[in-house]
């Protein structure tokens, strides 16, 4: 009778647990229904609060978690007893031939590996099936946080940029394309001021720190600064916005996009001619903004440069080179004279005007497409957002990396940072607006549906935190502006 080798009853042994292991899947799943109704039975007798379809949702999210897990369980077991076999043929085989110690090292390349792809597959399997519990309840959750409280129509073509005036009466100022730029009521949602004074696209508007006047930049190849007087109309009760379609994605259709003929604006007061005209861009005036103070203007251009301006005589201070493609954004810190400015070339400069002997710059590289916002916050943070898809928070302490980065699934527009709560809201061209911290966790989503939110690409946001109704505002190429009102108390809760 002839003698079985020692690699054949290994492999035998091997078919026969392999066999076993199949059988034990199979008495699992055949018994996976069997457990599910027990489950229910078992919740219908306890005190739940819970509606039974979130609960029925939850005994399934939780059944395919353990299914999981069991399935990995028993893998794991046969993994540790192909292992054993390996090493005690290999073991053998090191007795008689020479290099055992190479064997035992190829050994410990398997076996780590072996472990390794178990953890990994452990971790995806987890983080996929949890991720299903969380998406399930985010909707609803972020849907009674962020409440769309008011729809700013008027505008007849994309709004490419929105502010809120630091100066009382707080009105809300929206930039067109279709060559005006906007001062609403926030309350009422009318229109009160329509500034008529540039040839192109306004692209950009800021109101000053302090007095009743509106800086604004152009596809005219200027920026204008330009006073407005407003005196606001008794508030009238707001419609209720805040019902939510039960189909969450939706199509738009030109026929969908708001009109702007009757909506108003036609009637507002008109400002025709500014007080101060910046000329000293050879392309487009893409975005504009106030140094601290009020008493300086900055303007970034497709030309390539940033101008610094004195506001009083207009004259040119500094002409900020350096970048090597068009710029796309510009921003002022709060309380320093400090100016950020951002480009196509993939980065963006940090200019220093804090010593007037002194104008230094410092180059920010790490994102791989256009840089299409970065802002500061309170302290020494930058934040920047990329067609990329990723927005990067930095430490101008430290320039080498990022302290984090969030990762999306859309190019990121003009960007805005809650400067209190450190909350960053990201406009996206896929029509999504999406509520980050500093720390690049997730906080929620802007409703979007057939009656909420953005029919086109959402080019900015801004926030204004004292407001008592709205304290998030957001406009897009559908041709108006949404204000929101964001419960950051139970956003920050609920993270």
């Amino acid at each position: 009778m002839p003698i079985e080798s020692g690699s054949c009853a290994s492999a035998r042994q091997a078919k026969q647990k392999r066999k076993s292991h199949s059988l034990s899947i199979r008495r699992t799943n055949s018994s996976e229904q069997e457990r599910a109704a027990l489950q229910r039975d078992m919740l219908e007798g306890q005190d739940s609060k819970l509606p039974s379809s979130v609960r029925n949702t939850l005994l399934e999210l939780f059944g395919q978690i353990e299914r999981e897990f069991e399935n990995l369980y028993i893998e794991n077991l046969e993994l540790r007893r192909e292992i054993d076999t390996l090493n005690e043929r290999l073991a053998g085989e090191g007795q008689t031939v020479d290099g055992a110690e190479l064997s035992k090292g190829q050994l410990k390349t398997k076996a780590s590996h072996s472990t390794s792809q178990l953890s990994q597959k452990l971790k995806t399997t987890y983080k996929a099936s949890t991720s299903k519990i969380v998406s399930s309840f985010k909707t609803t959750t972020s849907r009674a946080i962020c409440q769309l409280v008011k729809e700013y129509v008027g505008h007849r073509d994309g709004i490419w940029d929105v502010s809120v005036a630091k100066t009382q009466p707080v009105v809300l100022g929206t930039a067109s394309a279709d060559h005006t730029a906007l001062l609403w009521s926030i309350e009422t949602g009318k229109c009160l001021v329509k500034y008529v004074g540039h040839v192109g696209s306004v692209n950009s508007i800021k109101f000053h720190p302090t007095e009743q006047v509106a800086l604004t930049a152009s596809g005219d190849q200027t920026a204008h600064i330009w006073r407005y007087i407003i005196q606001l109309p008794t508030p009238q009760p707001t419609a209720d916005c805040n019902q939510v379609s039960g189909e969450d994605e939706v199509e738009f259709s030109d026929k969908d996009e708001p009109d702007g003929d009757g909506d108003g604006s036609s009637d507002c007061p008109t400002v025709r001619a500014p007080l101060t005209s910046l000329k000293s861009h050879q392309g487009v005036v893409i975005a504009a903004d106030w140094l601290v103070g009020g008493k300086q203007a900055v303007t970034a251009s497709w030309d390539r440069t940033a101008n610094l301006y004195d506001v009083e005589t207009s004259e040119l201070v500094h002409s900020l080179t350096g970048h090597d493609q068009e710029l796309t954004h510009c921003c002022t810190h709060p309380t320093q004279r400090l100016v950020v400015t951002s480009s196509r070339d993939t980065t963006f400069r940090l200019w220093d005007f804090r010593d007037p002997s002194i104008h230094s710059v410092n180059v920010f590289q790490g994102h791989t497409d256009t840089v299409t916002s970065a802002v500061f916050t309170v302290g020494d943070n930058v934040v920047s957002g990329s067609d990329d898809r990723t927005v990067k928070v930095w430490d101008l302490k430290n320039m080498r990396s990022p302290i984090a980065t969030i990762r999306t699934d859309s190019a990121v527009n003009r960007i805005n940072v809650c400067v209190g709560q450190r909350i960053i809201a990201l406009p996206h061209d896929n029509r999504q607006v999406r509520l980050f911290d500093m720390s690049g966790v997730r906080l929620a989503r802007l409703p979007r549906s057939n009656r909420q939110g953005h029919r086109r690409m959402v080019c900015c946001a801004t926030w204004c935190e004292d407001h008592p109704i709205c304290n998030l505002f957001t406009c897009g190429f559908d041709r108006q502006a949404i204000g929101w009102n964001i419960n950051i108390p139970a956003l920050l809760q609920e993270k």
